[in-house]
């Protein structure tokens, strides 16, 4: 799914209930010791840096455009 279709499906309500329903899942199975020990793969922290930036901006962007 392309960036911006993604902030526009987390836009909605449906879509963010969703989102932050994959967060919770992600984290749950981030959480378990068997998963902790391994390690991760320089190109999924990458891809993680990529997502988290992105996110920044949208929210940094987002707040700007409510102002006007």
């Amino acid at each position: 799914m392309q960036p911006e279709r993604q902030h526009q499906n987390w836009r909605s309500e449906a879509g963010s209930r969703l989102w932050l329903s994959g967060l919770v899942a992600a984290m749950k199975h981030a959480e378990r010791p068997e998963v902790r020990r391994q390690p991760v793969a320089p190109e999924i922290l990458l891809e993680l840096r990529a997502q988290l930036a992105l996110t920044a901006s949208f929210r940094t962007s987002g707040t700007s455009t409510l102002r006007h």
